[in-house]
């Protein structure tokens, strides 16, 4: 599921998928992710991953580099609180895991390390965690 790809490369490009607007209009979220597919990814901020797989959008692609950020900084925020990330990167389905064990060795590392898991992100480490 991991990929080694170049940062300067929107998902649209890496995909080869165009996204265009539903003729019947789009949501906030919906419109929020097809721009963000333009993006490079390289250029994707805590807050566009955590919105992108929170809704298992590109994971193959994002994935590796919210694990990077997470490296980094556990508790990085986007606009929602601390470890907001964090818990994007630990709700996603058993499948999207088995298709990467590297990545939930790396995420089953970062958060044995934490000192302090904040009452937000217990449950969500402790669910992980018994995967």
């Amino acid at each position: 599921m991991t990929r080694l790809v170049d940062r300067d490369r929107s998902r649209e490009e890496l995909e080869r998928d165009r996204w265009l607007a539903p003729s019947g209009g789009e949501t906030r979220l919906m419109a929020t992710a097809r721009e963000l597919r333009r993006k490079p990814i390289g250029g994707l901020t805590v807050e566009d991953l955590r919105l992108l797989i929170r809704q298992d959008i590109g994971l193959a692609y994002l994935l590796p580099l919210a694990v990077e950020v997470l490296w980094g900084d556990p508790l990085a925020e986007g606009d929602m609180y601390e470890g907001d990330l964090l818990a994007a990167v630990l709700t996603r389905s058993t499948k999207a895991w088995t298709e990467c064990p590297e990545l939930r060795r790396d995420v089953r590392l970062i958060v044995s390390q934490l000192a302090d898991v904040p009452p937000a992100l217990k449950r969500e480490v402790e669910e992980f965690l018994a995967l």
